[in-house]
């Protein structure tokens, strides 16, 4: 039942071309009543074979900034050890009711992005040019030991706050922001994963399950990304993580 629901799942994500941590994280948990922590480390460790192929993909086509993405990336896998260590020491409740804090703020960037951008850059205005030198280093570090901790912390990958920094603080266009937060993604799932591996919360029947089902399902759901109207695909970005994160406030 879990591969068929992932299937389903990987589909909806492969269609909006997110993430959709957030919402695995709330089907494990409630639809199937895997524990937070386990949930928590399979969303983790799933991102960490989606970013892959996405961050490989981006690279091929000149759209991530490397030394970018590895600065903010050496923080992030501090950050997210940090973060798997402090998670595992949490109860489940107070993890629970985070862990949906989070997928709805996600949910909130995202809305903002899409149906206000105007609002979004005067508040926000984003850097013309590419953060260079010492600044570079210390704000990159910052925002990756703080996006690592969130993301090892409660399970997502924090897309929506990385890419958002990437355009306000580091000046990365919008195209290369994306690319190089998978690149930003991937080590700090990679550490996240194996922070709740060493605890024994990464059940891998569940992760296999997960990872499959979502790989298959994404890539079908893919081909259909171009055929819907784009008023279809903005709905659907913000609705999939805004109804995974009420569905995980209520049922907790």
């Amino acid at each position: 039942m879990i591969f068929a629901s992932m299937l389903i799942l990987g589909a909806l994500i492969g269609f909006v071309g997110a993430g959709g941590a957030g919402v695995t994280i709330t089907l494990l948990v409630v639809g199937f009543g895997v524990p937070i922590h386990t949930a928590l480390a399979v969303a983790l460790a799933s991102m960490v074979f989606t970013m892959l192929s996405g961050a490989l993909s981006h690279f091929r086509q000149h759209e991530v900034i490397p030394k970018v993405g590895a600065i903010i990336g050496s923080g992030g896998i501090i950050g997210a050890l940090l973060g798997a260590a402090t998670s595992n020491i949490m109860p489940a409740s107070d993890l629970s009711f985070m862990t949906a804090l989070m997928i709805l703020s996600s949910a909130v960037i995202l809305y903002t992005k899409l149906y206000h951008a105007e609002w979004l850059a005067a508040h926000f205005p984003v850097r013309k040019t590419l953060l260079t030198g010492r600044k570079l280093w210390i704000y990159g570090i910052l925002t990756g030991l703080i996006c690592g901790f969130l993301a090892g912390a409660f399970g997502i990958g924090a897309a929506a706050y990385i890419q958002l920094a990437l355009m306000v603080i580091f000046g990365v266009p919008l195209i290369q922001a994306i690319g190089t937060c998978m690149m930003i993604i991937l080590p700090i799932s990679a550490a996240g994963g194996l922070g709740y591996l060493a605890s024994g919360h990464l059940d891998l029947s569940i992760f296999l399950q997960t990872l499959s089902g979502l790989m298959i399902g994404a890539w079908f759901g893919a081909k259909g990304t171009h055929l819907a109207p784009l008023p279809v695909l903005k709905f659907a970005i913000v609705a999939m993580p805004s109804i995974g994160g009420v569905i995980m406030m209520i049922g907790r």
